[in-house]
């Protein structure tokens, strides 16, 4: 039940608990309501007594003559007039019945009870005028014939009517001034006069003030006995709840709103805008779980040399390549694939039932050739793809990942811009790769590192100058050549600790030789991983002077890939050595990207020519023009220039012949370890004067 309701109900309750007879009238003295105690007391039903004046039923002084408000607060001695004509001494107490001007309470007895039920007629009173004024309703009362007949003063208070107006008994303009107010006042009055069609019906609406204000109207038929006899109408200001409701739907609708953003971004990459890593596995574990007999593939593919273009250009270039990049994806594939982007320049398409995704990996292939311009500079972008799928099998998601992925290293490895299928035997690769680079981690600790020395023979003198340490892995299963560890150190960066450790045994194993002449020298090869470090110099200079090695005694062997792309840190840690009187050689020169003229501008003492230069020796008479120049070359700057690779006595005399500084190679010793040096050297000093003797030279 509503308050209105709650409200409407306690007050004609009230009304018929009285003890007394008790009349509700008008200023004017129409009767509007009457109790039980009336009916009994005079013998007139109720329904012909409404409407009437309250003169048919006590008569006395004042009675008839004056308006019943000026009677107010005020105690007569009446005469009562029943039903059957007979009369009765009755006692009347005119009160207000509440703050409204228009609503009376006449409550009689006969004489002979006043004084004692007159304290419980004022509390009765008292309690029922409590009651309307109290509440936060406003209430209005309308007789059958739609005049105003009562209200409270909460009803004056909501609705803003004058006193002086609702005192007036002008009806017409008490309803021109609610009218006035409202937004929908049509609907007020229709709704008004569909009630008066249906007295026993009852209604609650909203009514909407031009203010902006919201009220809440209840109406319920009043019934004295099972008789109608007017209506009441109940008004609550729902203003403040109204709000409230309404700001929180639109508070519920931005959450909600936010919300489906926040999904969306959870799913998205924030730079393409496609499915970022999250959303793939979730389409990836509902393809795995839907498919039907057909296969699920994911191609996995990197972007090559992707970094370039963030060092040249920046990284907002790089960003505007991605984006780029990732509107081609989605146009080389079905709109049921999925694209995403899994970070950096790294990117995954999902194809769902495919029937050739070799077909799908060469568009990709294709379109990412293709040139991109950014910042008015023409740009070609190759991509490396592993695809793996699941027609072979049945596969857990992240396993198929981890099958594109090694497909992926296999097809760089192969020279990028390409792409691969996964395929067993590359997962035995990935293990035995894995395994290598995890005992490379340990390998110094473990003491499996040890070093070999090869001599380099000096042809002016023929004696052994220098020697060449040359490392090797000796795992429990046996050694391990460079070839087969040395990239593989590379990758894990392992190499900056086996590059420290090699340079230490070195030094110690020679230190007792190189204290024999200012002339005999040690030479170390240095990866370009190593070089690259921040303190390699440093490091490098002080392992020598822990084992009490001089500098001017130290050769560091570096390829010509460190002069690639050098930058102004590792030129620094070569001139670092030099400055020291450390000597840098070229290892495996005319192999890879220098040329003789650059020799000039590189910070090097010295050349190694490549053996397969010095594998086109055959019987010595050979015409080698190249060969021939890059010594005189070598030479007119200044380098010391020496000969690896050395297997007949023709070679080591044609190379004397052309000038070279120094020979190495098998003719002379193989690699041997620290015990075997006195023989090695011996053997290499009796073998070339063995080629010096004959002529050859």
């Amino acid at each position: 039940m509503s308050a209105q309701e709650h409200a409407a109900n306690r007050f004609e309750a009230l009304v018929e608990s009285s003890p007394d007879a008790l009349l509700v009238v008008t200023v004017d003295g129409l009767i509007v309501l009457i109790n039980a105690e009336v009916e009994r007391m005079f013998g007139h039903p109720r329904g012909e007594v409404i409407g009437q004046h309250y003169g048919l039923l006590l008569s006395g002084v004042g009675v008839g003559d004056s308006g019943v408000a000026d009677l107010l607060a005020t105690t007569l001695q009446l005469v009562g007039h029943r039903l059957d004509g007979s009369r009765l001494a009755v006692e009347a107490r005119i009160s207000r019945l509440s703050d409204s001007p228009e609503e009376i309470a006449i409550s009689v007895r006969e004489s002979t009870n006043a004084s004692t039920n007159d304290s419980e007629l004022r509390a009765a009173v008292s309690l029922l005028n409590a009651t309307l004024d109290s509440t936060a309703d406003g209430i209005l009362v309308v007789s059958r014939d739609g005049r105003i007949a009562g209200s409270n003063g909460r009803f004056a208070t909501l609705w803003g009517i004058p006193a002086e107006l609702l005192s007036s008994r002008d009806d017409d303009r008490v309803m021109s001034f609610v009218l006035d107010q409202l937004v929908d006042p049509a609907g007020f009055v229709d709704k008004v006069r569909e009630l008066n069609a249906h007295p026993e019906a009852e209604s609650n609406d909203v009514l909407t003030f031009r203010d902006g204000r919201t009220f809440e109207r209840y109406s319920r038929p009043q019934r004295v006995a099972n008789t109608i006899v007017g209506r009441v109408w109940s008004f609550r200001d729902v203003t403040a709840r109204e709000r409230a409701q309404d700001q929180a739907r639109a508070s519920a609708a931005a959450f909600a709103a936010q919300a489906e953003q926040l999904r969306v971004l959870a799913l998205h990459d924030a730079l393409t805008g496609l499915a970022n890593r999250a959303m793939f596995h979730e389409r990836l574990n509902h393809a795995l779980a839907a498919r039907d007999g057909r296969g699920v593939h994911v191609l996995l593919l990197d972007l090559d040399d992707f970094k370039e273009i963030n060092d040249v250009l920046g990284h907002h270039s790089g960003d505007e390549v991605l984006m780029e990049l990732g509107r081609r994806l989605e146009h080389c594939v079905r709109p049921e694939d999925t694209v995403a982007r899994l970070g950096g320049d790294e990117f995954v398409v999902l194809l769902a039932g495919a029937a050739d995704p070799d077909a799908v990996a060469e568009r990709i292939v294709e379109a990412m050739s293709l040139p991109t311009r950014v910042q008015d500079t023409e740009i070609r972008v190759s991509v490396t793809l592993g695809i793996a799928s699941t027609v072979d099998g049945l596969l857990e998601g992240p396993e198929l990942l981890r099958r594109a992925d090694i497909a992926m290293y296999v097809a760089k490895a192969a020279g990028k811009n390409r792409h691969v299928s996964f395929h067993p035997d590359m997962m035995t690769a990935l293990l035995a790769r894995t395994n290598m680079e995890t005992g490379l981690r340990h390998a110094v600790e473990r003491d499996e590192m040890i070093v070999h020395f090869q001599p380099i023979v000096d042809p002016e003198n023929g004696l052994v100058s220098q020697f060449e340490v040359l490392v090797r892995w000796k795992r429990p299963t046996g050694l391990v050549p460079p070839l087969d560890f040395i990239p593989a150190a590379e990758r894990s960066g392992a190499i900056v600790v086996i590059g420290e450790e090699v340079l230490r045994q070195a030094c110690t194993g020679l230190c007792t030789w190189l204290d024999g002449s200012e002339l005999r020298s040690v030479a170390v090869n240095v990866s370009a991983v190593q070089v690259r470090e921040e303190h390699f110099a440093q490091r490098a200079l002080a392992i020598a002077a822990e084992c009490g090695v001089r500098p001017t005694q130290l050769v560091v062997e570096v390829t010509e890939s460190v002069f690639l792309t050098p930058g102004d840190h590792v030129m620094e840690q070569l001139r670092i050595l030099r400055d020291a009187g450390v000597r840098i050689s070229i290892d495996d020169f005319g192999t890879g990207y220098s040329s003789l003229a650059q020799l000039q501008d590189l910070p090097v003492d010295a050349i190694k020519v490549d053996k397969s230069f010095v594998d086109k020796i055959v019987t010595g008479g050979e015409n080698l023009p190249i060969l021939n120049s890059m010594i005189d070359m070598a030479h007119n700057l200044g380098l010391h220039v020496t000969a690896e690779g050395v297997e007949t006595h023709a070679q080591a005399a044609k190379l004397i012949r052309l000038g070279c500084d120094g020979l190495q190679g098998y003719l002379f010793s193989r690699p041997q370890p620290a015990g075997e040096l006195p023989r090695a050297e011996e053997r290499s000093a009796h073998l070339m004067k063995g080629v010096l003797s004959t002529g050859n030279a």
